[in-house]
């Protein structure tokens, strides 16, 4: 089956900034301060990764090799790196933080939707094809945007766009043990969810042993290490299919700590 165009994952990617754009404008002034689950990230924090990411992701897109040096830069001198994002991110009046959060993302729309469709764009991992690239920005914008849910006590519809993230989800199952050191079981997991329209959405093969299965919110809600499986309606069942989701993490960058098991009711 083939994945969606350029053009429709554009499209989903303003929704999701839409839909939390929608959670963040409403709040005080002191709301921006409060703490999400994320340790040591407030909510402006939150707000302030996903801007300055979206404006790096537009030099990646257009300059690679400036983008390449500034990533060189930051991992070479990462405390340093993200004290400044820190620093940047609490001297910012929110209506300030907002705007320059609305001013950023536009320019990513236009810059991708604009981009060449075979180009390979460098990011914190191996190159991806543009439209990698993008569903990877909207699932940073849902993953965040979860947190700034949970901090702040609101609810987010789910909708069919977690399709894009629940594929992320999978195809990272060998990166999740590769940045742990650990081999990649050589037998399949299947993966069966329950979609938010009442659809099934299906990967992996029917001969599979190891299964996960559940509601498609909550597996993404694993996958981007927002929740504890004890804290979620999905089943592992099978070994293999109890580990991976017990590390799986569709986010780059080294291992995530995730939830601990009881930190959200599970509902």
């Amino acid at each position: 089956m083939p994945g969606p165009d350029l053009a429709s994952l554009c499209d989903d990617l303003a929704a999701e900034h839409s839909d939390l754009d929608a959670v963040v404008s409403p709040l005080d002034t002191a709301t921006w301060d409060e703490p999400t689950p994320a340790a040591g990230w407030a909510v402006r924090d939150q707000i302030h990764h996903l801007a300055w990411f979206d404006r790096n992701a537009v030099l990646a897109v257009e300059d690679s090799d400036a983008f390449t040096a500034k990533m060189n830069e930051m991992v070479g001198e990462f405390a340093a790196f993200e004290a400044t994002l820190a620093n940047e991110a609490r001297s910012m009046a929110p209506d300030e933080l907002l705007q320059w959060w609305r001013d950023g993302r536009v320019e990513l729309l236009r810059v991708v939707r604009n981009a060449d469709p075979t180009l390979r764009v460098p990011w914190y991992g191996p190159p991806m094809a543009v439209a990698s690239f993008t569903t990877a920005r909207l699932m940073e914008t849902w993953a965040h945007g979860q947190d700034v849910v949970d901090a702040v006590g609101a609810t987010r519809t789910p909708t069919n766009r977690l399709r894009h993230i629940a594929h992320i989800g999978v195809r990272t199952r060998g990166f999740a043990y590769t940045i742990r050191n650990r081999p990649l079981p050589d037998a399949d997991v299947r993966v069966e969810l329950a979609a938010p329209d009442g659809s099934a959405w299906t990967w992996g093969s029917d001969d599979a042993t190891d299964r996960v299965h559940g509601p498609a919110f909550d597996f993404c809600l694993v996958v981007t290490q927002r929740r504890h499986i004890d804290d979620t309606s999905l089943v592992a069942d099978g070994p293999l299919a109890v580990e991976w989701m017990s590390i799986a993490q569709a986010f780059a960058g080294g291992p995530g700590e995730g939830r601990t098991p009881g930190q959200f009711a599970h509902t």
